[in-house]
């Protein structure tokens, strides 16, 4: 009809729950699209930002969704073959595409994009460099795999050159098995440490530096690699790019940093180009890996012009990333901490991290091993090492652990009688209800407890607030 108003195009998400699908959905209603979704149970954050979002989400799948036919459908990395609408798209010929294609084709086109990789460290490095360049005035995109918490969502089209984005080695679909960072057209990649991870669906450390090195060979030559020089692998993976590389290390590198001090309150370094001083940073978040995550924040931002008093603004502005060892609450004397720990590397550096800032405290680690890899027993060993920078340790049941064959599955007990060994005190307490009543009953003022999980861990965060909450004020036995 001649001056009609054309509809708004139709995309729908299967697998909307995903953290990277929420935040795709609110890009692609950024730009103007009508977004609707599917999905399992939905947990926050991202249940709070689907609901802020004011999408159409239907709870299961019903190929009744897919009528009339939308314009798009975008399939998650956790949607496989058998699921109702998957087969319903495959079986009426309707267009579809992978989460990563659409971000490339629709955001990262024409804009200078940068790819946060690596095992650890992903989100808080693209958050930091994300807040350090709006905090500048460049109005960048991103999308971030976790909740800034200078940000009231994850993800942002922006105005600016630069779009900010992880970049996981994880398989991209059902019908894309290659990692979806080889979608996203880097121009500037951040590599940090390359370790063993996603045992799921790599053999070994072989194929995942194979992975990072395709990644690497992405970068257009007049484009830009930082990378962990603290890093063997890291290292290994970047000696055939093609673009200019630059290194960050607290060892010897171009990009230097010496901690000067820890406690509390934050962490503070000077940062060091090729030896000369560029600028002196307290950070609110603490841990070496912290530290390191900010050197390469600030070498991907001199690379988009910024000063370093900028830089230096921007940084000690960071407020951290909600599930980055963030502080739940403190009842009773006791502090209860949250982390998203997957792996043991991460779960070494994150306790290490809350000895350096509370040293004289007792440290709980309380794990649920959750990640792909860490319900593998390919960890066995680390994961007790990693866990020994604790005092006390709780290991919880480990997920689904019917969907793992027996003999690949973590053994909890041998975990538990390893840290013994070690001199730790460890416990193997299947259940949320009775790791609570555990912690109530044996936590002390002064303690400082690590919820440790890539999951909700049911909620346990908030009930052991609540159940110390009711010690305190509880009658005394005398």
């Amino acid at each position: 009809m001649t001056g009609a108003k054309r509809a708004a195009e139709h995309v729908h998400l299967i697998g909307i729950g995903g953290t990277g699908m929420t935040s795709l959905a609110g890009l692609l209603q950024a730009s103007g699209c009508r977004v609707t979704g599917s999905d399992g149970a939905l947990y926050p954050p991202t249940s709070d930002i689907l609901r802020a979002l004011r999408l159409e989400i239907h709870a299961g799948f019903d190929p009744a969704r897919l009528e009339p036919a939308p314009d798009l459908v975008v399939i998650g990395n956790a949607v496989s073959r058998g699921n109702p609408e998957v087969e319903a798209v495959l079986d009426r010929d309707l267009t579809y595409a992978s989460m990563p294609a659409v971000i490339a084709g629709r955001f990262l086109r024409g804009r200078h994009s940068i790819v946060v990789a690596g095992t650890h460290g992903k989100t808080t490095t693209a958050s930091m460099l994300a807040w350090t360049l709006a905090r500048a005035g460049r109005e960048p995109g991103f999308l971030i795999g976790g909740q800034p918490r200078n940000f009231d969502l994850p993800f942002r089209l922006g105005g600016g050159a630069a779009f900010v984005i992880e970049g996981d080695e994880y398989d991209t679909a059902f019908f894309d098995k290659g990692p979806k960072f080889m979608h996203y057209r880097p121009r500037t990649a951040v590599l940090g440490a390359v370790e063993f991870d996603h045992a799921d669906i790599y053999a070994d450390l072989g194929q995942v530096k194979a992975a990072f090195r395709r990644f690497v060979n992405l970068v257009p030559s007049r484009g830009l690699v930082v990378r962990n020089d603290d890093c063997d692998a890291a290292r290994e993976v970047t000696s055939g790019a093609l673009a200019r590389v630059e290194g960050f290390a607290l060892g010897a590198a171009p990009w230097r940093a010496e901690i000067t001090s820890e406690d509390p309150s934050g962490v503070a370094f000077r940062i060091l180009r090729h030896g000369e001083p560029f600028a002196a940073v307290r950070l609110r978040v603490g841990g070496a890996h912290n530290v390191l995550n900010a050197l390469a924040a600030v070498a991907a931002a001199v690379e988009q012009g910024l000063g370093a008093a900028e830089i230096a603004a921007g940084l000690e502005s960071f407020d951290g990333v909600r599930r980055r060892l963030e502080t739940r609450g403190c009842e009773d004397g006791v502090i209860v901490l949250d982390d998203f720990a997957h792996h043991p590397t991460a779960i070494e550096a994150t306790l290490r991290a809350v000895r350096a800032r509370h040293p004289a405290s007792r440290v709980w680690a309380v794990c649920e091993p959750r990640s792909w890899s860490l319900r593998r027993n390919v960890f066995q060993a680390e994961l007790a090492g990693a866990l020994a920078e604790a005092d006390e340790v709780v290991v919880a049941a480990v997920f689904a652990a019917d969907r793992i064959q027996p003999a690949e599955r973590l053994d909890p007990e041998r975990l538990v009688a390893d840290l013994r060994r070690r001199g730790r005190g460890a416990r193997f307490v299947p259940e949320p209800d009775a790791i609570v009543a555990l912690l109530a009953g044996e936590a002390r003022a002064g303690d400082v407890v690590t919820v440790m999980s890539n999951g909700g861990f049911g909620g346990l965060h908030e009930r052991l607030l609540q159940a110390l909450a009711a010690r305190a004020v509880a009658p005394r036995r005398v």
